[in-house]
């Protein structure tokens, strides 16, 4: 029975530093994804780009089946170098959807500061969130299931809002969307650290899309409770 016992502890040490290994690199690629966001992002707001200038279901279409092709490549190649390259592609490419955003707030006389504090508020969301996962090691397995159905009912009111411009709708999204994705923070971080998620490329492809969208929602929020006009 000793040396069962021996390699059980063996076996359960090597998951433990597999696991360690996943959540370092997610980490890593996840900082070096900002990189083309943020080039992106100042090349959309310098350049004037958009996306959605015309009809804004087709402009929806057309991002979903962009941003949807990449994760589609990235999964594909999720085990080789490609996949890094395309998540990148990817990053860069919301990047430049966050232009149209980012020039709505720069429009506000505290625009900048707005964005900053959207930047600050997410950070500190993702850290605090993501250290509860690491640290306590609970599973939060349980949130996928509400947090799916959450998703679900937001985009459904996403779309509704692109028609109907409520403001009341608007801030109710983004507060909705803050919530569901600070709780995939909790999800994703703890399928990586239970071993549920073992490559890092698709980690970091879930927890950067978490990300990203508190940021969007935060800054949305944001301008509507504390924008001001010159």
């Amino acid at each position: 029975m000793q040396p069962q016992f021996q390699m059980t502890g063996q076996t359960a040490q090597d998951v433990s530093v597999q696991q360690n290994k996943v959540l370092r690199n997610t980490y890593m690629l996840l900082a070096l994804s900002m990189v083309p966001t943020v080039a992106g992002a100042l090349l959309g707001v310098q350049t004037g780009f958009s996306l959605f200038a015309g009809s804004p279901m087709l402009s929806f279409l057309v991002f979903m089946g962009i941003a949807f092709g990449f994760m589609w490549g990235i999964e594909r190649t999720k085990d080789s170098a490609m996949g890094v390259v395309l998540l990148l592609g990817f990053t860069f490419f919301m990047g430049l959807m966050l232009a149209g955003i980012l020039r709505v707030a720069l429009g506000f006389a505290n625009g900048g500061s707005l964005i900053a504090t959207a930047a600050g508020g997410t950070g500190a969301i993702f850290f605090t969130l993501a250290g509860i996962a690491t640290v306590t090691k609970k599973d939060f397995s349980f949130l996928g299931k509400f947090l799916f159905i959450g998703l679900v009912v937001l985009i459904l009111a996403s779309l509704a809002n692109i028609f109907f411009q409520i403001p009341a709708l608007s801030l109710t999204v983004s507060a909705v969307a803050v919530l569901i994705f600070s709780g995939y923070i909790l999800y994703d971080i703890s399928q990586i650290v239970s071993g549920g998620e073992t490559n890092y490329i698709s980690a970091t492809l879930k927890v950067y899309l978490d990300v990203y969208n508190i940021f969007v929602n935060l800054l949305n929020l944001l301008m509507i409770l504390s924008g001001r006009r010159d």
